[in-house]
């Protein structure tokens, strides 16, 4: 394995001594980056971007270009995997992903068939092997995919509705049918995550995204079980080294302890919690991933530093901690922000890892 020159990012998820927090940011590349902008009307479309490896290896690595972040996070989508199950994904400006095909029948799932990661997803395989070469052990390499239940949601509903009704119809008429999709996912991610591994990414990333919109007994059958069923099936070490495992749920922050328990090195928390609570809660069990509210971001660099502070202050001392967003950054922020948030981190967590 070609040594890490950062790995600092590792170190800190399996709750190891860094000598600072390390930070990324979730959807670092993307549309706040006038050079992201650039290249995607180049493109002409967002599928476009994610399907040509070249491409979406530029993209991933347009911030590291800016910023000096502690990874690098594949720049695709957790919708590549439905895609691939032959649902028709494409993307409508100012509304977001849309399915020619949901799944509304039976038969529709049933028909389903899991994904060749080599076969149908092998253009973010390639991305993923280009990405390493370039960045040539700078930084580690973040895969991802989206959890079963996220995925569900835009599947059966056909495009992004935050009222979900056609999914919460079917959890509630035909349970037994939900699980059947669900469990197809879980062994459709599982594939892709150790395909994503087995082609270079050092840390994997399950985006819960909708999974803090269920009751607590819907979440642990519906969501929290097949993440758990996906973990448990996951390569944990390539090249020699450990492959850490993060698990974010959105909203979830009132099934820490749940959480806890997954088979995650890491847990991502929003903003919604704070994270010296989050981390009383879970002890010593995973490392905690966040949580900055992204809103922030809007504010003065010294604004920012100040918040930076506060969460690192609430976290407290000794490692386990990565500092991030408690969602994704949004699209119209300033850059010259987020260089302040990072070096705000860099320096102001030193204190914290003597």
């Amino acid at each position: 394995m070609k040594k890490l020159h950062n790995d600092t990012l590792i170190r800190a998820l399996m709750r190891q001594p860094v000598e600072t927090t390390p930070i990324w940011i979730m959807r670092q590349a993307g549309r706040y980056l006038p050079e992201y902008r650039a290249l995607r009307e180049q493109a002409g479309s967002f599928m476009k971007l994610c399907q040509t490896p070249e491409l979406a290896c530029e993209v991933t690595l347009q911030p590291l270009a800016r910023f000096p972040l502690d990874a690098a996070i594949l720049f695709s989508d957790i919708l590549t995997i439905p895609d691939a199950m032959g649902l028709g994904l494409h993307f409508i400006e100012g509304e977001g992903p849309v399915f020619d095909r949901p799944l509304r029948r039976a038969a529709d799932v049933n028909a389903l068939s899991i994904p060749d990661p080599e076969i149908s997803l092998r253009y973010v395989l390639d991305a993923v092997r280009m990405i390493r070469k370039e960045l040539a052990g700078k930084v580690p390499l973040i895969g991802f995919c989206g959890s079963p239940w996220t995925l569900a949601t835009y599947m059966i509903e056909g495009k992004s509705n935050k009222a979900f009704p056609t999914i919460r119809a079917m959890l509630k008429e035909d349970p037994q049918l939900l699980h059947t999709l669900l469990d197809t996912l879980a062994q459709s991610v599982a594939a892709h995550l150790n395909a994503q591994i087995k082609a270079g990414v050092q840390a994997v990333m399950i985006f819960d995204t909708w999974g803090g919109i269920l009751s607590t007994p819907d979440y642990q059958e519906f969501s929290l079980r097949y993440c758990k069923q996906i973990i448990a099936n996951l390569v944990r070490e390539n090249e020699g080294a450990t492959v850490p495992v993060i698990l974010f749920t959105k909203g979830g922050d009132k099934w820490l302890e749940l959480m806890a328990e997954s088979g995650a090195d890491a847990l991502g928390i929003d903003w919604m919690i704070d994270i010296g609570e989050a981390r009383a809660r879970v002890g010593d069990k995973v490392a905690l991933q966040g949580n900055m509210d992204p809103q922030f971001l809007y504010k003065s660099p010294a604004e920012i530093k100040v918040e930076a502070a506060r969460i690192l202050k609430s976290y407290g001392p000794g490692s386990g901690h990565i500092f991030n967003l408690g969602h994704g950054i949004l699209p119209d922020i300033n850059p010259e922000h987020v260089a302040a948030l990072i070096e705000a981190v860099h320096a102001g967590s030193k204190m914290y890892h003597e």
